[in-house]
């Protein structure tokens, strides 16, 4: 592996870090995107560095955590996550070879897809959306976790439907996010596809990381709540769409 590579994964890992620290979103998309965009590293590697990452993110963030969570419709969500995942690697395994610009056109409409989730806020729901419901969400959640390990936004745009308090919510998805970072990490590794590349990756990412999150709270830039999520949403559209004009023309 050349030098350049890691060194442009990190500095772009460290800027993803930065920026969902002060806007609360987007660590996995940029990562996916730019990578993918400016052809750093295989999809492939690069989302199961992305998995790793977020399912070391979870473990810190996730002790205590889970006292409101309703259960019967996290068990819900959990169930239709599982097997997409497993569809979703094995996906990303067909196509990586003999459709790589569709993997990437894929990518880029999941990274748009999040950036409009941020300014197409989701009406709330009067009662709580059904089992099957969550089902559906976490399978289509569950595909894209498997595909580029990015679970977030079908998952995301479900749970702030509900009528659920903001901790409820904030917990289910860290929840769902390390069930999905880690059931794609352990499949990979029954595959034997966690190479040294992907390991020496992500201990360095970890770090570089936690010292862009360190960063960000300790210098956010001075912009008030709106202006952050319209940058992310700038940023996440830009990303998509040159991912995707990129394999168009």
């Amino acid at each position: 592996m050349d030098l350049e590579i890691p060194l442009a994964f990190l500095a772009i890992a460290a800027l993803a870090g930065y920026f969902q620290t002060v806007t609360g979103f987007g660590l996995g998309m940029i990562v996916m995107g730019a990578t993918s965009g400016l052809a750093i590293a295989p999809v492939a590697s690069v989302a199961a560095v992305v998995s790793l990452m977020t399912l070391a993110n979870s473990a810190v963030a996730l002790p205590g955590k889970l006292g409101h969570l309703d259960r019967r419709v996290t068990l819900a969500t959990i169930a239709g996550i599982l097997p997409a995942i497993v569809l979703g690697v094995v996906l990303l395994d067909a196509l990586s070879s003999s459709a790589a610009s569709l993997v990437r056109i894929a990518l880029g409409l999941v990274v748009c897809y999040g950036g409009l989730s941020l300014v197409l806020r989701p009406r709330q729901r009067a009662t709580l959306s059904s089992p099957a419901s969550f089902f559906v969400s976490g399978a289509l959640s569950g595909l894209c976790g498997g595909l580029f390990g990015i679970a977030g936004p079908p998952v995301i745009y479900q749970c702030y439907r509900q009528p659920m308090p903001l901790v409820a919510i904030r917990n289910m998805l860290i929840l769902l996010f390390a069930v999905t970072s880690g059931m794609r990490t352990l499949f990979v590794a029954l595959r034997g596809q966690l190479d040294l590349e992907i390991l020496t990756l992500t201990a360095w990412a970890i770090p570089v990381v936690a010292l862009a999150t360190y960063a960000g709270r300790r210098w956010p830039p001075q912009l008030s709540a709106l202006a952050m999520r319209r940058l992310a949403f700038v940023t996440l559209m830009l990303i998509g769409s040159g991912l995707i004009l990129s394999e168009l023309s």
